[in-house]
C-alpha cells in the first residue's frame, strides 16, 4: 500500500516537473498556463485568503453530503417497503437527476433568499441522486433464498431489514458515498458560480471568477488545484471509511491500495 501510494506521489512530482520544465523550454506565457512554482507561490502568498474560502466551500461541500446521506438512506427505505411510493416518486427523482445544476441554480437562488442556503441546495441535488440510486440497488440485490431463511425463523420486517437488508446494501451504499462526496463538491462549485458570496464569505469558485478578472491567473489556477486536492481528501476519507466497515467480511474490501 505504501509503495503505491508513493508511487503515486512520484508520478504526480514527475508530471509537475514536466509542466514546469515545459513551460520555461517552450517560452510560455504564464497569463495562459503559469508553471507550478508560480501557482505554489500565488497559493503561500495568498494563503489566508484562499483558506478562508476553502473553508467556506467545503462547508457547504460536507454539509450537503451529510443531508444527502440521512435523506437519501431515508427515501431508499421506504421505497423498498412502498412499491407504491417509489413507482410515484421515481419519475421526479430522473427529472431532478438529468436537469443540469446549472440551469436551475438560477432559480434556486431567486427562490431562496439566503445565499448559503440556496449554494448548499445545489450541493445537495447533485449529490443525492446517485447515492439514492445507489443504495436501492443494495436494498434490493439481497439474495431472495437469504429473505425467505431468516423469515422461517420468525424474523420481522424491521429485523430481515437491520441483520440482512442493509448489511447487504452497505458495500452498494458507500460505493455510492464515493461518488457523492466528489459531486457535493462540484454542486457547491457550481452553486457558487451562480449564486456568488455565501453570507458574507465568498467560496473558490468566487476566487476563480474574482482572479480571472484581476488576470492573476496563479492565484485562479492555485484555487482550482485546492479545489482538486480536497476532493481527492474527501474521496480518499470515504475509501478508508469503506475499508473499516468492510474489511472483515466483505471480499472486494480485503485489502486497500
Amino acid at each position: 500500500m505504501i509503495n503505491k501510494k508513493l508511487h503515486s506521489l512520484l508520478v504526480i512530482g514527475l508530471l509537475f516537473a514536466i509542466w514546469e520544465f515545459a513551460f520555461h523550454l517552450f517560452d510560455l506565457k504564464w497569463y495562459l498556463l503559469p508553471p507550478p512554482s508560480m501557482i505554489f507561490v500565488s497559493i503561500s502568498n495568498n494563503a489566508f485568503l484562499l483558506f478562508l474560502s476553502l473553508l467556506t466551500t467545503l462547508k457547504i461541500a460536507i454539509l450537503a453530503l451529510g443531508l444527502s446521506v440521512i435523506i437519501s438512506s431515508s427515501f431508499a427505505i421506504i421505497f423498498y417497503f412502498s412499491k407504491f411510493i417509489e413507482k410515484s416518486m421515481t419519475p421526479i427523482t430522473v427529472i431532478l437527476q438529468v436537469t443540469p445544476i446549472i440551469a436551475i441554480a438560477p432559480l434556486i437562488s431567486i427562490w431562496v433568499d439566503d445565499s448559503e442556503v440556496a449554494t448548499l441546495i445545489c450541493a445537495f441535488l447533485v449529490a443525492f441522486f446517485p447515492l439514492l440510486a445507489n443504495t436501492i440497488a443494495g436494498l434490493k440485490s439481497t439474495e431472495k433464498n437469504h429473505l425467505e431463511l431468516v423469515g422461517l425463523y420468525g424474523a420481522s420486517k424491521i429485523q430481515i431489514l437491520r441483520y440482512v437488508v442493509i448489511p447487504n446494501a452497505s458495500p452498494y451504499f458507500l460505493s455510492g458515498l464515493k461518488i457523492s462526496s466528489g459531486l457535493a463538491l462540484i454542486g457547491a462549485i457550481v452553486g457558487e458560480f451562480v449564486i456568488g458570496p455565501i453570507s458574507g464569505h465568498s467560496g473558490l469558485a468566487y476566487r476563480i471568477i474574482e482572479s480571472g478578472y484581476q488576470l492573476d491567473i496563479p492565484k485562479m489556477f492555485g484555487a482550482v488545484f485546492l479545489i482538486s486536492l480536497s476532493g481527492i481528501i474527501l474521496f480518499n476519507i470515504v475509501r478508508l471509511i469503506s475499508y473499516l466497515v468492510l474489511r472483515k467480511w466483505h471480499s472486494s474490501y480485503q485489502q486497500i491500495d
